[in-house]
């Protein structure tokens, strides 16, 4: 079974806040990229996997809020396919509410960013977060929404802040969102130290050397099976994120680099991500006939791809 544990939907990108709506729409001008995160456009590229996990997001620093009612009624008409999760701010007023209310709607996790939201993961209201999760049994996502604007603190985006987190809650499971780019190799340290601290790897796929030198570390330090797989939509699309994965071998055809073993990249496409998270849900595996598609792919060796075929940023 494929799971997409990393996709975000919008029906405006003024729902992300001015700043990263003004950005997106620079940056496709510039490099003609995607910016619709449009629910039947996820419908629609996600096919070739058994379910995607929907976050949403809000921020008041940046004035964005993709609501979690837009959430839950995407995944209400699809509950086989789709899992939400709830974006809270835990520097808002109404932070353990909104919580609440997530449940309500049968969201099944928390989606948080420190560095878009303008707090130290550490941060006295978010530690009331976080143990809210922990006694309710809620896996919490620490993200980055992509692109960062002058008013993100990079700094608050570590993944070396997790540890107090994950020290302070060890039954918490927490999921660091794109590998803690660009901190991986911290990320790898957070995540091979405590048992219950996984990543995924959405966005790398855009970013094939970095994810190659990223697998590659993972796979030396034992964390392979602490990887998740996430595509990073509407960044980038499952099919191209499943693709980068398998071909990123390549770079090392015809010279002394490593490799990673297929074995391993098979098992982070189809690890059973929602078993890892303790999300239960109805996802249903996708027909026999559909499934082969990225069950067991062959690994074509070919000359290295240009950077623009992974960039994610045509329609699939």
């Amino acid at each position: 079974m494929i799971i997409d544990v990393h996709t975000h939907i919008w029906t405006s990108p003024d729902q992300l806040g001015t700043e990263i709506a003004q950005k997106m729409r620079t940056r496709r001008s510039e490099l003609t990229g995607r910016i619709e995160a449009d629910p039947a456009d996820l419908d629609r590229v996600s096919t070739c996997v058994d379910g995607v996990l929907v976050h949403g997001f809000r921020s008041v620093r940046l004035g964005a809020h993709v609501p979690n009612e837009l959430v839950a009624e995407f995944v209400r008409k699809d509950p086989q396919r789709r899992v939400g999760i709830c974006g809270i701010d835990p520097l808002s007023n109404d932070a353990l509410d909104e919580l609440k209310r997530g449940l309500a709607l049968g969201l099944a996790g928390v989606s948080i960013s420190p560095a878009c939201q303008g707090f130290h993961p550490s941060h006295t209201q978010a530690m009331r977060i976080y143990e809210r999760c922990e006694e309710l049994g809620l896996p919490l996502f620490i993200n980055v929404l992509e692109p960062l604007t002058a008013s993100a603190v990079l700094e608050f985006a570590r993944p070396g802040h997790l540890d107090e987190i994950a020290q302070s809650f060890p039954s918490l499971v927490i999921v660091i969102g794109r590998l803690g780019y660009p901190w991986i190799d911290e990320a790898l340290v957070v995540v091979s130290k405590h048992a219950n601290v996984y990543a995924d790897i959405a966005g790398l796929a855009s970013r094939p050397w970095q994810l190659y030198g990223a697998l590659l570390g993972a796979n030396s330090m034992g964390a392979m099976d602490k990887l998740l797989f996430g595509s990073g939509f509407p960044h980038d699309v499952p099919a191209k994120a499943i693709e980068a994965l398998y071909s990123v071998n390549s770079y090392g055809h015809g010279t002394q680099l490593p490799t990673v073993p297929r074995s391993l990249l098979k098992g982070i496409v189809e690890r059973d991500a929602l078993k890892c998270l303790g999300i239960e849900a109805e996802i249903a595996p996708r027909a026999l006939e559909d499934a082969d598609e990225f069950a067991t792919p062959a690994i074509v060796v070919e000359p290295k791809r240009p950077m623009s075929e992974y960039s994610g940023t045509g329609r699939a």
